[in-house]
């Protein structure tokens, strides 16, 4: 069954109209692009696969010009009472949650509040006193050395039930005793910088990330029902349920963890489009946010790096992108904007085997198709180099932690002895920030059920694909 409806005055032909298809089992809600019913149709076909009933699956923005074009929902938002995806379900969005975090440090930088190259301790005084401290521009663009908390917490032999504090992850934290490398002279994607961003925020301005993001962004944005969820037990209305795939059906896949700033924010499809726009138009922040939002980090030897201002900079067949992915639990989601041609994309799921950034990059070559170069036009010696660049990232994506102790599940407190490179990724290859495709590493915390190795593959099917990370 698919269900066509008006996404906020988004679409411009008439709501209310319900089709039924036999060719299709499941529940969509949604508008066509444009009107135009063969693109329409076309989009549907690309998550075909994720439109059954029996099943979770994603919800679809299409934004041209900041203006939501086309908006849908694909299976089924909560199993136990067989409600559907649609344009305004909400879902938890993970690492794509790391823009909102960026964004509010530029905006305290903006206003003289925050030093971007003042050293960490300046504003987080529990953090250790390195020989060579990094800096709050070093956090965001994951050039600081900072170990991931989701390795630290893997090596102590945490489960993903487990009940972990905020406290806990800075504690851990704090309590490493060495940096990965030199602040600045690697990339390196750290969950615990943007944690560590997260409270200098609270810091600088008083507030919580949370209270600060809504008073901020979300309120004279007009996104209501967006938020950063720092408390588990709070009751969102309209809110998918995270799902993983078992032999013979799903299992809920929810968290505990509270903490938020490398992951967090619950919105949804129809919210979206005025983040997208403030991204352009820096309604909030004005021209000079904008421009720091784009930035890249520089490393010490003075190449730049794909990373900015938590947004990751690519490329889609001859277009430039700019976008970010998440994942965590059983909620895969991404966002990626072509802003040459006016047009993004986000794409929120709710089951863990799913490629959002694989979608979204479909979804954009049926949009964005006469902009783009022909596929063909990638010569051989190009695919065979990009291959081996792909067999180059996942070696470095591996796991290369050892231990100093035997102990097969090493007790937190003993974290500090540990060798000096812990984290949960490697440094990724150029064009990425840390994980092409969307996977989910399989030494990351949690374990997860599925997506358990880093994928990789041609940059053209999932442009800023890397920009992911196993996080809330």
């Amino acid at each position: 069954m698919i269900l066509t409806t008006q996404s906020r005055g988004a679409c411009r032909h008439p709501t209310g109209v319900a089709v039924i298809a036999a060719v299709l089992v499941g529940a969509l809600a949604g508008c066509a692009p444009d009107g135009d019913a063969g693109l329409s149709a076309r989009v549907d076909a690309v998550f075909a696969d994720y439109a059954s009933a029996d099943g979770p699956g994603c919800s679809l923005g299409v934004i041209r010009d900041g203006r939501l074009v086309h908006a849908a929902g694909y299976g089924t938002a909560n199993l136990d009472h067989g409600i559907p995806n649609g344009p305004e379900t909400i879902y938890r969005i993970a690492s794509v949650s790391k823009q909102f975090t960026a964004g509010a440090v530029a905006l305290l930088a903006l206003r003289g509040e925050v030093d971007l190259d003042a050293p960490v301790q300046r504003y987080v005084p529990e953090f250790p006193d390195y020989a060579d401290s990094p800096t709050v521009r070093h956090l965001i663009h994951h050039t600081s050395g900072v170990r991931d908390y989701l390795g630290l917490f893997t090596l102590a032999g945490n489960r993903s039930e487990d009940f972990i504090t905020n406290q806990d992850i800075l504690d851990a934290i704090h309590r490493q005793r060495e940096l990965n490398f030199p602040p600045g002279s690697e990339y390196l994607y750290s969950n615990s910088g943007y944690v560590l961003l997260a409270e200098i925020v609270a810091e600088v301005s008083g507030q919580s990330l949370r209270e600060f993001a809504r008073a901020e962004f979300f309120d004279p944005l007009g996104m209501p029902r967006t938020h950063f969820h720092d408390d588990h037990n709070e009751v969102v209305p309209g809110r998918a349920t995270g799902y993983s795939p078992t032999d013979d059906g799903f299992r809920i896949n929810m968290t505990t963890l509270d903490v938020v700033g490398d992951g967090g924010i619950y919105t949804s499809v129809t919210e979206w489009p005025a983040w997208d726009r403030n991204l352009t138009e820096g309604t909030v922040g004005g021209p000079e946010w904008v421009a720091l939002m784009h930035e890249r980090g520089v490393l010490t030897s003075g190449d730049t790096i794909p990373y900015a201002f938590g947004l990751s900079h690519g490329e889609h067949r001859g277009l430039a992108t700019v976008g970010h992915s998440g994942s965590w639990v059983g909620y895969r989601t991404g966002m990626s904007r072509y802003p040459d041609a006016g047009y993004s994309f986000v794409a929120l799921c709710n089951r863990s085997r799913i490629d959002p950034m694989s979608l979204i990059a479909s979804t954009a070559e049926i949009y964005l198709e006469d902009a783009m170069a022909p596929p063909e036009d990638v010569a051989e010696g190009e695919e065979e180099e990009t291959q081996a660049a792909d067999e180059d990232a996942a070696a470095r994506l591996r796991p290369t932690t050892t231990f100093r102790t035997a102990r097969a599940t090493p007790d937190p407190s003993t974290v500090p002895s540990w060798t000096p490179r812990i984290g949960s990724w490697r440094k990724a290859p150029p064009g990425s920030c840390c994980m092409l495709g969307g996977g989910t590493p399989s030494h990351s915390w949690p374990k997860p059920t599925d997506n358990s190795r880093p994928r990789t593959g041609r940059p053209s099917a999932s442009p800023n694909s890397s920009a992911a990370g196993t996080r809330p």
